[in-house]
């Protein structure tokens, strides 16, 4: 028998917005408040998502402010489980953490070993280059003879890259790095990225231009992921989103950090 029923109700002001959302406690969130504590695996590199600022070391970005909202919810205390992207299968398995809230896209490769929660961002690709390029400064400059456009190897970015350029040399390379090389060297023009990265590189460097193309190219969601087959797990996750969505808080973090331009809201 589950110990408890969770009622989640959203107001804006006074207004209720939605009709009492009933979610059955899960064993898992049955378990994160008996431990008082819940673990959410983040990624701290990503930029505006989770993301250690260096001058500081503090963990800043919209999901830290998520993550800290829910265990508020929760009335727990948090405990944030560093990550990547690469572990993230590993540790959502053996329950290293109870979340995983760091920008997870949806994709289709990683549906048979974690549960997606609703979206609450979505990006398609951008692109990076160079400020003061002659040759480049809008996207519609991109795909034309003689310019380098670099995609890292095995992303969904690389078939799409090439099947949107046809003029255009399309640079494939293995690591995310060796893209910002390639553009900084000279050796490419551009390289292809989401909103977060690529707003990074524009923020944080001297030489670097964000450019947004024209109609949304191959726009993926983002989401929080659990661990597979605990869908009474991810329905309380649902719920929580739901009411950060309909309070206004998630609007509020994604302006705080940057990402009004990409959140979900509906």
């Amino acid at each position: 028998m589950k110990q408890l029923n969770r009622i989640i109700v959203s107001f804006l002001g006074s207004a209720l917005l939605a009709t009492p959302l009933q979610v059955i406690a899960s064993d898992r969130s049955e378990q994160i408040v008996s431990a008082g504590e819940i673990k959410v695996c983040i990624w701290p590199d990503y930029y505006m998502i989770t993301y250690r600022n260096p001058r500081s070391q503090k963990l800043e970005g919209i999901d830290i402010d998520m993550a800290h909202a829910f265990a508020e919810e929760l009335g727990v205390r948090l405990s944030l489980v560093e990550s990547s992207f690469s572990q993230l299968i590993t540790n959502l398995k053996q329950s290293n953490c109870d979340i995983a809230m760091h920008g997870v896209g949806v994709r289709d490769s990683r549906k048979p070993y974690m549960e997606f929660s609703k979206p609450y961002l979505s990006s398609g690709i951008y692109a990076v280059g160079t400020k003061g390029n002659p040759r480049i400064s809008k996207w519609n400059d991109i795909d034309q003879h003689g310019n380098v456009a670099v995609v890292q190897k095995g992303t969904y970015m690389e078939p799409v890259t090439k099947a949107a350029f046809n003029k255009a040399e399309i640079s494939v390379v293995d690591s995310f790095k060796a893209r910002e090389q390639e553009v900084m060297s000279g050796r490419a023009d551009v390289f292809m990225t989401d909103y977060p990265y690529g707003t990074r590189m524009a923020k944080l460097t001297d030489w670097a231009v964000l450019l947004k193309p024209t109609e949304p190219l191959a726009k993926t969601d983002y989401a929080y992921a659990v661990p597979k087959g605990e869908i009474e797990w991810l329905n309380e996750v649902d719920a929580f989103l739901l009411k950060m969505k309909q309070n206004g808080k998630l609007a509020a973090f994604a302006e705080k950090n940057g990402l009004s331009e990409i959140v979900v809201l509906d």
